[in-house]
């Protein structure tokens, strides 16, 4: 099985210099069979496949020492609803990661009935000393640009008020995004016109498989239904420029088995904060993972990803 997982490695490598560019996979954090899966999908974004093989590692309801709050209200749309994790038993402040789900920028949600995904998220983040809030927000074509930076803007300045009664901490918050999630949360961070707290409210932002600089390639279906048509409008409707002038930390990282653009993206991105006063920002390639499986492995024995959340967390003061 070692012998075959290889030969498709070295198969990618040599079709994909991106990849190839990529330090080799380290074989004891993901088993080899979930290794060969991932490689036979692909570069792909297929989350039924993907959800299909990281389900079974979840944990399932009720969660043990664990309080739920489900479906609260952060604004007036339909759609401006979080969960809130919390340890049953009490505990002292804790800083707060607010997660952001991907999907395209035209769908997705924070939780469908009877999947894992993305309660074990909050799991992992009430493990590791966190106050976890899983949201969801507004989507396009309904709602385009600049609905979801106005979404984070409107969540950032519900969990800064509502957050300390339930034991988190309003001075420690963290916004973390994935793929369409991580376009809204370098939006909001890079755009002030859209804070509503003082400095953003954050202590920190968590870009995972983002999209920064929209002039770079050209635009798909989604982000013209999220950001329209007219491309004379997209460099400022970009986040890269504003993401190095801002003074909000962020980490960003994205997966060995992106889909190109992603992994594009990435490196424009980790270039571009070297520009950044404080210097170059916290980076993470993450070896053997997809676009899914880099989300979908959170809070199983792969801490791979998380670690360098939690060594970023720790790091900024």
């Amino acid at each position: 099985m070692r012998l075959a997982i290889s030969a498709l490695a070295a198969a990618l490598m040599l079709t994909d210099p991106a990849l190839a560019q990529q330090s080799p996979m380290p074989e004891a954090a993901m088993p080899e069979d979930l290794a060969w899966k991932l490689l036979e999908l692909g570069r792909v974004i297929d989350p039924p496949k993907t959800a299909a093989l990281y389900a079974p590692l979840q944990q399932k309801e009720p969660y043990q020492g664990v309080k739920v709050e489900r479906d609260l209200k952060y604004g007036p749309a339909d759609r401006h609803l979080l969960d809130v994790f919390t340890p049953e038993t009490a505990a002292p402040a804790r800083p707060v990661l607010i997660y952001i789900h991907g999907g395209g920028l035209i769908a997705g949600n924070k939780r469908a009935p009877g999947s894992p995904f993305y309660d074990n998220i909050m799991l992992w983040a009430v493990k590791n000393g966190f106050v976890g809030v899983n949201a969801t927000y507004r989507l396009a074509p309904a709602f385009p640009w600049p609905a979801g930076a106005e979404d984070m803007g409107a969540l950032v300045q519900w969990v800064a008020e509502n957050i300390a009664s339930r034991g988190g901490e309003p001075g420690r918050i963290f916004l973390m995004g994935q793929s369409a999630g991580a376009i809204h949360v370098a939006s909001y961070v890079s755009h002030p016109e859209f804070h509503k707290v003082k400095g953003g409210g954050l202590a920190g932002a968590i870009m995972v498989s983002g999209i920064y600089d929209l002039t770079a390639s050209p635009a798909g279906d989604a982000e013209l239904a999220y950001y329209g048509s007219d491309p004379s409008r997209y460099a400022e409707r970009s986040s890269l420029q504003g993401l190095v002038g801002s003074p909000i930390p962020f980490l960003i990282t994205a997966a060995e088995l992106d889909p190109p653009r992603f992994v594009e993206q990435f490196e424009l991105m980790k270039q571009a904060s070297c520009k950044r006063p404080s210097g170059c920002a916290r980076s993470f390639m993450l070896p053997q993972h997809s676009h899914m499986s880099e989300v979908y492995a959170i809070n199983t024995p792969d801490t791979r990803l998380t670690d360098e959340i939690l060594e970023f967390a720790k790091s900024v003061k």
